[in-house]
């Protein structure tokens, strides 16, 4: 049970991170730099501006195991589709492999964090 939580832990602390924390961070300290993931591949800067958002109430979501578990499934749907919708645009617009592969390796740690956060509730 302690390996669990310790896996699910550090999954969950990385996809904070990556996905709520820098985004957030960029916005409030370089917002300059806010646009430069969506704009090359047509997004509007508004688009941008939603998602930051979006992405740093999902990843709080997860960090915080009092929410209800509804709430927190959601969280990780969202950011489930976000990760799904960058592999897309990247692909069909950029082709870079490191754009595309990024947001693969950060889906998998977020999968990581679901299903040990799946056995963690099983098992109470």
């Amino acid at each position: 049970m302690k390996k669990n939580k310790i896996i699910f832990w550090v999954a969950t602390t990385i996809i904070f991170l990556w996905e709520g924390l820098m985004p957030l961070g960029t916005l409030l300290f370089k917002p300059e730099f806010a646009t430069v993931g969506t704009r090359p591949l047509g997004y509007p800067d508004y688009f941008a501006y939603a998602l930051i958002i979006c992405k740093a109430l999902g990843a709080t979501a997860l960090m915080l195991p009092m929410l209800p578990e509804k709430l927190r499934e959601w969280a990780y749907a969202g950011l489930t589709f976000n990760l799904i919708f960058a592999v897309i645009s990247h692909v069909a617009v950029d082709k870079i492999v490191s754009y595309i592969l990024m947001p693969i390796v950060v889906g998998a740690i977020l999968v990581i964090s679901y299903i040990f956060n799946q056995k963690i509730k099983n098992n109470s």
